[in-house]
């Protein structure tokens, strides 16, 4: 009988493990399954970026901002990809995007004309798209989070028509006229001089956004004009150094308050123009708030995924939310910066690591 007892212990014994070992395995099965889930979920909630350009010094910083939010813990996101100031990329990227499960798109399309269609694609799959800096001329949009670029042009003109007492020849390195920012910069600063200061002349030089197109072309307007006073730069990311470079060959860079000094008036406020106010080289820029562009940009995407609706009116940051044609947009602040606020820590540029 000990033998049969042997063995059925240890039958009960094997049994047992059996069991232990299947609990297990189904306990793996359920995590796995959750897991799986999870992946799911992440996956369906995932945002997908395209970052529009790595050549100018302003959106290299958005850049910088948007993978220091997302390390931070921000919104689960697929890998950035760059369109490289390309907008047949920036469909193709998208497109790219939504195909690994991006549920949420934030781009910035330079050429605003062109990504109609595309967005009238992402709307009728029920993808949300939030634009930044540029807003699209058509098709749907989330939100659109941007400062307001007419007021651009129109603080620029004002700055510069008080300096220059209302007299005077300037040179405007206009962006690209494809594009809303570069378009609501012209119009408005063209509409604010007219208006405002009839006694300057003013002559548009388009760029495309290129700094070697402003170079070449702000040169051939001082062979013609020798005369020129000032300098409205719609980009300084692109344009500073190219335009200063120039100035410096000829002669013409003098301190701010020298005589033969050229007023110059910039959009951007990366840390390379705070340098230039301070070093008297520049004498005032716009914000752009890089920082908050990817904050907010982050911030919309995830509301979007999330159900969320907002109206017009003020919001808790300090911004105007406006209906526009085809969405809303969140126009966030752009403070003027001169040599009496350049040191004003708030400037997002005084807290990246260029900063001073």
């Amino acid at each position: 009988m000990r033998p049969r007892t042997r063995t059925t212990g240890t039958a009960v014994g094997a049994a047992a493990l059996a069991l232990a070992v299947l609990a297990v395995l189904a306990v793996l099965a359920v995590l796995a399954v959750l897991a799986g889930c999870n992946r799911g979920s992440d996956a369906a909630g995932r945002i997908g970026i395209d970052v529009p350009r790595t050549d100018t010094d302003f959106w290299n910083s958005y850049q910088r901002y948007l993978e220091a939010d997302l390390a931070r813990g921000g919104p689960a996101a697929l890998p950035l990809a760059n369109s490289q100031n390309d907008v047949g990329k920036v469909v193709s990227d998208v497109q790219a995007l939504t195909a690994q499960g991006a549920r949420a798109i934030v781009m910035a399309p330079q050429d605003t004309g062109a990504i109609t269609a595309e967005l009238r694609r992402l709307a009728a799959k029920k993808i949300p798209v939030v634009s930044v800096d540029t807003r699209p001329d058509d098709g749907p949009v989330y939100m659109v989070v941007r400062a307001d670029n007419r007021a651009y042009g129109e603080r620029s003109c004002a700055y510069l028509g008080a300096r220059l007492g209302g007299h005077g020849r300037v040179a405007e390195l206009q962006g690209d006229l494809s594009s809303i920012n570069g378009r609501d910069r012209s119009e408005a600063f063209a509409s604010c001089m007219k208006r405002k200061f009839p006694g300057i002349t003013v002559h548009e030089l388009a760029t495309d956004w290129k700094g070697e197109v402003a170079s070449a072309k702000l040169q051939s307007l001082l062979a013609q004009h020798p005369d020129l006073d000032g300098v409205y730069l719609q980009a300084g990311g692109a344009f500073l150094q190219p335009v200063l470079a120039l100035l410096r060959q000829r002669g013409l860079l003098k301190p701010v308050g020298t005589p033969g000094h050229l007023t110059l008036v910039s959009n951007d406020g990366i840390p390379e123009e705070l340098a230039a106010i301070r070093a008297g080289t520049l004498d005032a820029t716009l914000s752009q708030p890089a920082d908050r562009y990817a904050e907010y940009a982050l911030y919309y995407a995830r509301a979007a995924l999330a159900g969320k609706t907002f109206r017009p009116g003020p919001t808790d940051h300090g911004s105007t939310i406006v209906r526009i044609g085809n969405g809303l947009e969140d126009q966030l602040p752009a403070p003027l910066v001169t040599k009496d606020n350049v040191d004003d820590p708030h400037l997002w540029a005084n807290r990246t690591e260029q900063g001073r």
